[in-house]
């Protein structure tokens, strides 16, 4: 995984973190926006995607 890719991810998740806890997303979806929240840092946090391995996306220049 880039490290675009890894900014990206980290600045929505923080993003969809800030729009759950100030109210603006309730209910369903603002429990959905956590857990994609959750997995978008730990995916960019460990620089792995497993997603991108199933359909063939390289986001990483060095390899």
């Amino acid at each position: 995984m880039g490290s675009a890719d890894r900014a990206v991810r980290l600045l929505v998740a923080a993003v969809l973190v800030v729009l759950y806890f100030s109210g603006t997303i309730t209910g369903t979806l603002g429990i959905v926006g956590l857990v994609v929240a959750a997995v978008f840092a730990v995916t960019s946090l460990v620089s792995f995607c497993p997603l991108y391995t199933l359909i063939g996306l390289n986001t990483c220049s060095r390899a």
